[in-house]
């Protein structure tokens, strides 16, 4: 009978301790990581409003910390890839820190293009050639070298083109 007023008690105290006492454990964030880091319009949906609102995930420890585009410019032509840049940022330094990153790399720089697409879709049927031809440049340069910082001015120059067409 005592075991049992005893199991009682430590449940009703687990239910009614305010949330973040426990920390999220490794399973849980890389959970979290993986729902956050696909290439779909869901996903970065999730990702966003917890960008926006990180109090809820703050027992997850997760980095959100960016440089967004590091040395490439983060509106290449016009087109605001911003918060594609943070998201890959962000799945970068939470993969790197799970000790997870080479297994979810290429997911992450998927999610990275889709995200950059995303973004051009907004843009006439005139426009998003070069949006498109801007996004897969920086695909490009973050897929084969890990970083932005590669995209070359001539990569540009030649969107720009395709942009006042």
């Amino acid at each position: 009978m005592t075991r049992r007023i005893a199991l009682v008690l430590a449940l009703a105290l687990a239910l009614l301790a305010p949330a973040g006492i426990a920390r999220a454990t490794t399973t849980d964030k890389a959970t979290v990581l993986a729902s956050w880091t696909q290439p779909t319009p869901a996903s970065a949906a999730a990702w966003n409003a917890a960008r926006v609102d990180r109090g809820p995930w703050a027992d997850y420890g997760f980095d959100w910390s960016t440089d967004y585009c590091t040395a490439s410019p983060e509106k290449p032509l016009g087109f605001d890839f911003s918060n594609a840049c943070w998201h890959h940022d962000f799945g970068y330094r939470n993969y790197k820190d799970l000790g997870r990153f080479p297994a979810n790399k290429d997911r992450v720089d998927d999610t990275f293009y889709a995200d950059m697409k995303r973004v051009c879709v907004k843009y006439s049927v005139l426009v998003r050639p070069a949006c498109y031809s801007v996004a897969w440049i920086y695909y490009q340069a973050v897929h084969v070298f890990g970083s932005v910082s590669f995209v070359r001015k001539a990569d540009l120059d030649r969107a720009q083109k395709l942009k006042e067409r």
